[in-house]
């Protein structure tokens, strides 16, 4: 895939020099955007975020303040380096550090098509030498006999170059956004993109038209009036730099969709970015009021207890907007039958307009089973981590249990080859409360689910954190006893 991953929030203990302890953490955020050149080939930009006031400082011999953070970054493929950096971060020294800001790294690898490992090393030389590793796996494909987009790189500003820099892309110096998260201060998203082979296969000088719109991430419906339609003109290289304002976009997860569509308005080429929006002032009222539920499925249902259960049994595929909508509704003293049919009506026409029914129908088996499964002695299965993952991901295509593993609580691996357009994803789950069989989700590689590097210190027995920086993972079995590392490798 081509779309920007933000795959690693690195947290990083330090510990300060001479008697005192600090608690400080080095914090870093990474992301990477895939690009093509027509000259050179594939390339991939990577972005490195650092929080200036993590970062430990020593004063030098002019009695400013300098930083040591160390970089090492590597693209491999069947263990063979194809690509390799190791750099000292340009960070400028500071007269202070108790208005520091944030920094910015970015660094560009020219890689041909194919599957790659990505690793990454980050050491702070001035604290004690404690670095923090990240792996991700990236697959760049850009075949030249076909209309496609680059990935979509999120941008904070950008202004028209005058001196180009490492940051200079098609005439723009663009100040990358690595985060995919806009709180409440952000009233826009701004995005750059490019397209290649559109006067190869559209012809020179032709027209074709760019769509650029928001959905949310779990229904995939599109979000009205938030998007741009624009007719460009067909170059070797077509940019597309682009804002659309999301001051009126509620809380919740949503990607961001490019479309390339030829004169005949069809889709030849598309391209997503991820993100989350909090936007907590904001309720999106569905209107579900006006709907008539005479002659639908759920005109037979009439018992409010049922109605209520079973609006909160679609919690784990609704938006979080439909979440506090429902919340709201069964928080109602009294709530009326009618008001809770529409909404139910209202959920599965969203998704299934031609037959809500058949919808309905299949999601309630599913959540029979899960609450078979999963279900625990004070909550219903749809309400726990398992069940919720396989009612939003449907069943993963393998599980490994490990009930009696070494040293271990009980944990479970699913895994998923495809969850979306993404592929070969785990989620982990780890039961430390055995005498309620609750497995609660600790670590997943899907975009926008629990991701933490410590997550094996949760499954262990016993306080390792003493033996291990909670962050860091070890790299094989044996300091812990038992297979879970093997199991999580090879599973």
């Amino acid at each position: 895939m081509k779309t920007i991953r933000t795959f690693i929030i690195m947290s990083l203990f330090i510990a300060g020099f001479s008697n005192q302890t600090f608690a400080k953490k080095l914090q870093t955020y990474i992301s990477y955007v895939s690009f093509y050149s027509p000259k050179d080939g594939p390339y991939i930009e990577t972005y490195l975020a650092i929080a200036g006031k993590s970062i430990h400082f020593v004063k030098n011999e002019k009695n400013k303040f300098t930083s040591n953070i160390e970089v090492t970054l590597i693209f491999s493929q069947n263990k063979t380096i194809k690509a390799f950096d190791k750099y000292i971060v340009n960070i400028p020294e500071q007269d202070d550090t108790l208005s520091i800001t944030n920094f910015i790294d970015q660094h560009r690898f020219a890689l041909p098509n194919g599957a790659y490992g990505l690793e990454i090393e980050i050491t702070d030389k001035n604290s004690l030498n404690k670095t923090m590793k990240g792996k991700d796996s990236i697959y760049i494909d850009f075949p030249t006999d076909k209309i496609l987009l680059s990935g979509i790189q999120p941008i904070e500003t950008y202004k028209a170059t005058t001196t180009p820099t490492v940051f200079s892309k098609s005439g723009y110096d663009l100040s990358p956004m690595v985060i995919n998260f806009y709180p409440e201060s952000v009233n826009k998203i701004t995005f750059y993109s490019e397209v290649y082979n559109t006067e190869k296969l559209f012809g020179v000088n032709e027209k074709y038209i760019t769509k650029s719109y928001i959905e949310a991430f779990e229904s995939k419906a599109e979000i009205q009036d938030l998007g741009n339609v624009k007719t460009q003109t067909t170059k070797p290289v077509n940019v597309i730099l682009q804002e659309i304002p999301i001051d009126k976009l509620p809380s919740g997860n949503y990607n961001l969709v490019i479309e390339i569509r030829d004169k005949e308005n069809k889709v030849i080429s598309l391209n997503k970015m991820f993100f989350q929006r909090s936007n907590p002032k904001l309720i999106n009222k569905i209107d579900f009021e006006l709907l008539a539920v005479k002659n639908s499925f759920v005109e037979k249902i009439i018992n409010r207890d049922s109605l209520i259960e079973y609006v909160r049994c679609l919690y784990p595929i609704s938006t979080q907007i439909e979440v506090a909508l429902a919340d709201a509704l069964v928080a109602q003293k009294d709530v009326s039958i009618d008001k809770l049919q529409k909404y139910i009506l209202k959920f599965w026409m969203d998704r299934n307009y031609t037959n809500p029914e058949q919808a309905w129908n299949t999601y309630h088996m599913e959540v029979l089973k899960v609450n078979a499964s999963f279900s625990t002695g004070y909550q219903k299965g749809y309400l726990t981590d398992m069940g919720r993952v396989y009612l939003q991901y449907g069943p993963p295509n393998s599980i490994l249990q490990a009930p009696f593993d070494q040293g271990s609580y009980p944990y479970e691996i699913w895994h998923y080859y495809r969850v979306g357009s993404q592929s070969n994803k785990k989620f982990v789950f780890c039961s430390r409360d055995e005498a309620a069989n609750n497995y609660e989700l600790i670590n997943s590689d899907v975009n926008g689910e629990v991701s933490d590097l410590g997550w094996m210190n949760k499954i262990k027995k016993g306080d390792y954190n003493n033996v291990l920086n909670y962050e860091k993972q070890p790299d094989e079995d044996g300091i812990y006893g038992g297979k879970l590392i093997e199991n999580f490798k090879n599973y």
